[in-house]
């Protein structure tokens, strides 16, 4: 452990710029999520209503899970924020722990720090400890933020307890993952496939109402405390204890692999490259397939299951005449359903923004690695090496979205008769969300060629568009704050006819940063950030 408080600091130094904005944004969630209640319903019989509407649906249910209380704000704003604040204190603990071990490794300077007095598992420490520091701050901060808008601390405190242990949760996964594997994204892969299995549970248990199901999830453990509502204090226990074996485990696993290496032994290629492998296409596609096939499968999966739910969204409107009377004037039950299919799809577009970023960022990865220098050596020019990523991006994440979205309309086509039909429908409301996508791609590609030091922000992008979509209408927020992102513009392709005006504009702001970061990275130097 030696050397493990200036490791900290270290740790601390890099991110000084990283860790506040993930802190403020999942306190923030939730602080602003509770004052938006607060005006939207202010009376109990407001509240209840919507119970009872969310508890009569359970693909609505699957989203964000089940109403405890629906009488109070804070039982609401629990159902509301909880899903998204810990899936959001999850990922920060994974991209912290990450950054600070397996990616240290990687690029040899966990090797060079090692070579000073610093411990074996002093930089590992370090990471669980800033990662576990942050979701403390962040727990503290909701509880604040809740308490002082006049709600109970002990649900504020429930609440910034349970999300808090949802990151210290996810923090010793990343911390295994990363002694498993020999790449930092591929830690990060294993870590956000975690995180989505246990979204895949808590979604399925709280929509079948199989508790089983959702006990086997961290997210269903940050539900189950039923902060604002009969607070559960002993299941803040499965947190501590979860973490506890998970960074035990990743400790005992670390003393049987040496620096730089993973449990999991990288496989030996062929003695001689395959032929197919001659152009920079086929060597993007070679190094991005597995990354690519597990999105497609992950698409598969959750379109399966939303399309499956989507059905019982009309259920909604049975014991509820003057919805239904409403709703019969938009195209009854129905209007309900491709509206929650719509919000489902547009969901999937902005995930496979995530896929956009981080295979436009392979380029980084490969620049950084020093193995971009020995392929542009030779007659590759730099805008072909360029292009073999970017269309991975591009063509990956249209890929997936149409999985996604046939995967949808089957589901859904079955539940009604209509399977073949509802494929092909879903799936035209799945592509209008790829130029929105290829946004993404265009901000990462414009980062990567011209701040490469600052990619970062890609990501970030992703975040605030993804808090526009969720929380931009219940924080009514101005028009112009929620068209910043480029999701706000795709059509409705379910509910009227789609205006291919905004998709053309996308189409071409994606062309126009494509392009600039094309530029920017020619009449650059290699690794120059």
């Amino acid at each position: 452990m030696t050397g493990t408080l200036t490791m900290v600091w270290l740790a601390l130094r890099r991110d000084r710029l990283l860790l506040p904005v993930w802190v403020v944004v999942v306190a923030g969630v939730i602080t602003v999520s509770a004052a938006a209640i607060a005006d939207l319903y202010p009376q109990a019989g407001q509240r209840i209503a919507l119970g009872v509407t969310i508890g009569s649906a359970p693909a609505l249910q699957a989203l964000t899970g089940p109403v405890f209380d629906a009488t109070s704000v804070g039982g609401l704003t629990a159902w509301r924020a909880t899903t998204m604040s810990a899936a959001l204190a999850a990922l920060m603990s994974m991209v912290v722990v990450t950054r600070h071990t397996r990616a240290e490794e990687e690029t040899g300077r966990a090797e060079l720090v090692g070579a000073c007095r610093v411990g074996r598992y002093a930089m590992s420490t370090a990471a669980v400890l800033v990662a576990t520091g942050a979701n403390v701050l962040i727990a503290l901060l909701i509880t604040l933020g809740l308490a002082g808008q006049g709600l109970p601390v002990a649900g504020a405190l429930a609440f910034g307890a349970a999300v808090g242990g949802t990151g210290w949760v996810f923090t010793g996964v990343a911390l295994l993952a990363a002694q498993l594997t020999t790449h930092a994204r591929t830690t990060n892969a294993l870590a956000a496939a975690a995180l989505g299995l246990a979204f895949l549970l808590r979604a399925l248990g709280d929509a079948a109402k199989v508790e089983a199901l959702a006990w086997l999830s961290p997210l269903g453990w940050a539900q189950r405390v039923r902060a604002f509502a009969g607070e559960r204090w002993w299941v803040l226990a499965l947190f501590v204890v979860t973490g506890l074996v998970l960074v035990a485990a990743a400790a005992l696993l670390a003393r049987r692999r040496d620096l730089g290496a993973g449990l999991m032994p990288a496989r030996p290629g062929r003695p001689d490259a395959a032929a197919y492998l001659a152009s920079p296409l086929a060597l993007a596609w070679r190094l991005q397939r597995g990354g690519l096939l597990g999105w497609a499968i992950s698409f598969v999966v959750v379109g399966l299951l939303f399309g499956a739910l989507a059905y019982s969204v009309g259920d909604i409107v049975g014991d509820n005449p003057q919805l239904a009377a409403i709703l019969e004037q938009v195209g009854g039950a129905g209007a309900l359903t491709d509206t929650f299919l719509a919000a489902e799809l547009s969901l999937l577009g902005l995930v496979a923004g995530g896929y956009a970023v981080q295979a436009t960022l392979r380029l980084q990865g490969e620049e950084s690695a020093l193995r971009a220098e020995p392929v542009l050596a030779t007659a590759v020019l730099r805008w072909r090496w360029i292009l073999s990523h970017l269309g991975m991006a591009l063509g990956g994440s249209a890929l997936i979205i149409t999985a996604g979205g046939l995967a949808a309309g089957l589901a859904h086509g079955l539940r009604i008769g209509e399977p073949a039909r509802q494929a092909m429908r879903l799936l035209g409301a799945a592509l209008v969300q790829v130029p929105a996508t290829w946004t993404l791609a265009g901000i990462a590609m414009l980062l990567f060629g011209l701040l490469p030091r600052l990619t970062a922000l890609a990501w970030a992008a992703l975040v605030a568009f993804a808090l526009l979509g969720q929380l931009g209408e219940l924080l009514q927020l101005d028009d112009r704050v929620r068209n910043l992102s480029p999701f706000a513009h795709v059509p409705q392709a379910l509910s009227q006819p789609s205006d291919v005006g905004p998709l053309l504009w996308l189409g071409a702001l994606t062309a126009a940063l494509l392009s600039a970061g094309t530029v920017a990275f020619q009449r650059r130097d290699l690794r120059e950030g």
